[in-house]
């Protein structure tokens, strides 16, 4: 079991590397196809994406999906090397809290 002050290994690394990166292109193709369905059906411009950037609804929702994106992140660091034990619960879990498996 890894220690929660020990730095984490090459093969946690790794993983973090593959789901970052994983992530990175789900979200970019999303938002490549939702940004050019909208420019094309004449419902949004280039200017009113920009708007949207000081929109307080807006900003919660992106703060709320970035919060969720950096806790799978953060479980790639925090699973179990013993292959014999289940990963830990993810933020928000029951298991997250010190609840034993």
């Amino acid at each position: 079991m890894n220690r929660p002050d020990a730095a984490p290994d090459r093969r946690q690394l790794a993983g973090l590397v593959f789901e970052l990166a994983s992530q990175l292109h789900v979200e970019r193709a999303q938002r490549i196809a939702l940004q050019s369905a909208l420019e094309r059906s004449g419902a949004l411009d280039a200017a009113g994406l920009e708007a949207l950037a000081d929109d307080p609804d807006h900003r919660r929702l992106t703060r709320a999906l970035l919060e969720e994106s950096i806790a799978r992140l953060l479980r790639v660091l925090a699973e179990d090397a013993d292959p014999r034990r289940p990963l830990r619960g993810t933020p928000g879990s029951k298991l997250s809290k010190g609840a034993k498996p």
